[in-house]
């Protein structure tokens, strides 16, 4: 299709290359050859009459014009997908769609598990993927890369819609067998153990609980890190380390695993997790209906610990 002598789809390229700024990069990601892509940014230069990426050593920058086209050649394009994702008709029994959610672990187990639940039976031909929740999720989220974030509170990006789902309290997470007792385990005791730590995505990014106690000033000492909260209290058993983690997975986790749940030995706020969106999504009726199931799951979700 052409719009004023443009041919819509080298729009397509166009912000694969400024993205990438690498011809090889962009036209893997576009699953094209080289020599195909490398004739898309000859009509690109030429239609926009400038160069847009020029080599500098051994990588490539944008020209001016280039960078004043990343944000205007996104929005096109995320708006185009969403209007073509919409039926005038929209039924969850027959919808096919599919929905990346980047989110951590704890929330597939506690929320998430749920979800899937519910669509099973009332939308059998949605489909979700969980992504990694990553240093830069908000700017996935801005270029269509996620569909959804359900990420702490303080981690949302403050120009894009979201709800609150819930909250929950903080614990920590022992061996059955570990000897210490109840009355022992004090900030000091909680600073001297060894810990298990999580770490998520690539770049590892810390968590909510563990910027808190950082900042805090309290000093862990850091015997293992683990790329998922899971993972993190399967470490404890059979150890005398300890793992600080959200209550609810925590309570799922011992009714598999010989484990103890412990109060944290200092005032952690509770976590409040939310669920966000790209804004061209809003009038979406399939996504609008995915947030509604989500919302309605997390509504009825028991009480922390319960």
């Amino acid at each position: 299709m052409r719009y004023q002598r443009l041919d819509l789809n080298l729009l397509v390229a166009l912000d694969a290359l400024l993205e990438e700024r690498n011809i090889t990069r962009a036209a893997e990601r576009l699953s094209l050859s080289q020599s195909a892509l490398s004739g898309m940014l000859s009509r690109l230069r030429e239609y926009f009459d400038d160069k847009l990426l020029t080599p500098v050593g051994r990588s490539m920058m944008l020209t001016p014009l280039a960078q004043e086209l990343v944000e205007p050649v996104r929005n096109v394009l995320l708006h185009a997908r969403t209007v073509a994702s919409i039926t005038p008709a929209f039924a969850p029994l027959t919808a096919r769609r599919h929905f990346r959610i980047a989110t951590s672990d704890y929330v597939v187990h506690v929320l998430l598990r749920h979800v899937i639940q519910e669509i099973e039976l009332s939308a059998p031909n949605i489909t979700l993927e969980f992504m990694p929740q990553v240093e830069d999720s908000a700017e996935k989220l801005r270029r269509g890369d996620y569909d959804f974030l359900i990420i702490p509170e303080p981690f949302i990006a403050d120009d894009q819609p979201f709800v609150p789902l819930f909250e929950d309290e903080y614990v920590c997470v022992i061996a059955k067998d570990n000897p210490i007792v109840d009355a022992e385990f004090d900030l000091a005791c909680y600073e001297q153990l060894g810990h298990v730590s999580v770490l998520l995505g690539w770049p590892r990014t810390p968590t909510f609980e563990s910027r808190f106690l950082d900042d805090r000033g309290i000093r862990r000492n850091v015997r293992v890190q683990a790329s998922d909260f899971l993972s993190a209290a399967s470490v404890v058993v059979g150890t005398r380390m300890v793992a600080t983690m959200h209550a609810r997975l925590a309570h799922l986790a011992a009714k598999h695993l010989p484990l103890r749940i412990v109060p944290v030995p200092l005032p952690v706020p509770h976590v409040r997790e939310c669920l966000q969106w790209h804004h061209y999504l809003d009038a979406d009726p399939c996504h609008r209906w995915l947030r509604n199931v989500i919302s309605d799951v997390a509504a009825k979700l028991p009480a922390s610990g319960a």
